[in-house]
């Protein structure tokens, strides 16, 4: 039995955070199921009636939120470079309940999917076109691990700015009684593993947020052959997202194809625009209805105003905003990004003449695209533009 609470900012929520807000809100209390942030207050659905003490608390840490996120922010200039969400697509209706009639999409867990062979062959399709985007560069091919050591991403203040969307991986201890209690009596219900957390050993390493990461910390600490890369790869990714994970538009484990540059600061963002351009070229093939504007990353709220700022005034991020038709909204599928030479600084990698290196990256979540593309032109493959048909069957 559900129970809904009412609370009223006692700093007015400005539209243009609404969403940052109630984003932020799946990471207040363990007791919230859903959470809605609209022009009248803020609207919580608790997962079981509470006292009143405890929804005291409740508020308490909402308010807190709102004051870290909403007071001395300003609204950032949005800078758009594209805008094509006008383009006409032959499909409206919400592609989920289709998907998941035709065996399409599966959910394992919240958060995790299995995805089917149409789905499947169209990742395939886009994943070749942005291995294409890096050929174009001359990029270097790489693998990269799911595994990232916690000691790097502490290095490059992860911890910090992103810790709601970790995702921790342990082991049993080396210890042949806590091995044989766990084997003698493991045991599931609906919350988990009822296993003690003392037959586990210290969190040495976390499951990777990010492509491009694997690349700057094999480079640490030492001067970059050549003065310039560019490379390639792509890799499951893990950002755990609450209560606000939702089908292939949100998933707590997605797969992600990342262009990436490191250099000087022009060969940076020349390289950005470029491929900015040419993906351009290809979207306006498939007739894709996108948007690209800047952006900002998911921040955890303590962060929030600050590296919005930071981002929004020297445009370091700009998201690839493709239409989805069943909402009346847009989803990011890629971005096109400049992290200045934060990692060369914090890693130590060094440009020939000793000065630290920039980086970016040109990054598309492959679930997403199938996704959006799917909500703008249907499951029937008689809708799809020649290129995608051809393609895929």
């Amino acid at each position: 039995m559900t129970e809904k609470l009412k609370i009223t900012p006692a700093i007015a929520i400005p539209e243009h955070l609404a969403g940052e807000v109630q984003s932020k809100l799946a990471y207040v209390d363990e007791a919230i199921l859903q959470a809605r942030v609209a022009v009248d207050g803020i609207t919580l659905e608790l997962r079981e009636p509470v006292e009143d003490s405890r929804r005291g608390e409740l508020e308490d840490k909402i308010q807190r939120v709102v004051a870290l996120m909403v007071q001395g922010a300003f609204r950032p200039k949005v800078q758009i470079l594209e805008d094509h969400l006008d383009r006409p697509v032959p499909y409206t209706a919400d592609p989920n309940s289709e998907l998941l009639k035709r065996g399409e999409m599966f959910q394992e867990a919240s958060g995790i999917y299995t995805v089917g062979p149409l789905v499947t062959r169209l990742i395939t399709f886009f994943e070749r076109q942005f291995v294409h985007l890096a050929d174009s560069f001359g990029a270097a091919p790489y693998r990269f691990p799911i595994l990232i050591p916690a000691r790097y991403l502490e290095r490059v203040n992860y911890f910090r700015a992103f810790p709601h969307s970790l995702s921790f991986v342990t082991h049993l201890r080396e210890d042949l009684d806590a091995v044989d209690a766990f084997a003698q009596h493991a045991a599931c219900d609906e919350h988990g593993l009822t296993t003690p957390p003392e037959l586990f050993a210290r969190f040495q390493t976390l499951l990777s947020p990010a492509v491009c990461y694997h690349l700057y910390f094999s480079l640490a600490d030492k001067p970059l052959p050549g003065g310039q890369l560019a490379a390639t790869a792509v890799g499951s990714c893990f950002r755990y997202e609450s209560i606000n994970l939702a089908s292939l538009e949100r998933m707590w484990n997605f797969t992600m194809r990342e262009v990436i540059f490191i250099g000087t600061k022009d060969f940076v963002l020349q390289n950005r625009e470029t491929g900015r351009q040419r993906m351009a070229e290809f979207f306006e093939k498939i007739g894709l209805a996108y948007r690209v504007e800047s952006a900002n990353d998911p921040f955890f709220i303590g962060e929030f105003k600050k590296q919005v700022a930071f981002q929004s005034a020297f445009q370091l991020k700009f998201e690839i905003r493709a239409a989805l038709p069943f909402k009346q909204g847009t989803l990011a599928v890629g971005s096109y990004n400049y992290h200045q030479d934060f990692f060369g600084r914090s890693l130590n990698i060094t440009l020939p003449d000793d000065s630290p290196v920039h980086t970016g990256c040109i990054a598309f979540g492959l679930e997403r695209m199938a996704f959006t593309f799917l909500a703008q032109f249907g499951l029937e493959a008689e809708r799809w533009p020649e290129i995608v048909r051809k393609a895929v069957k």
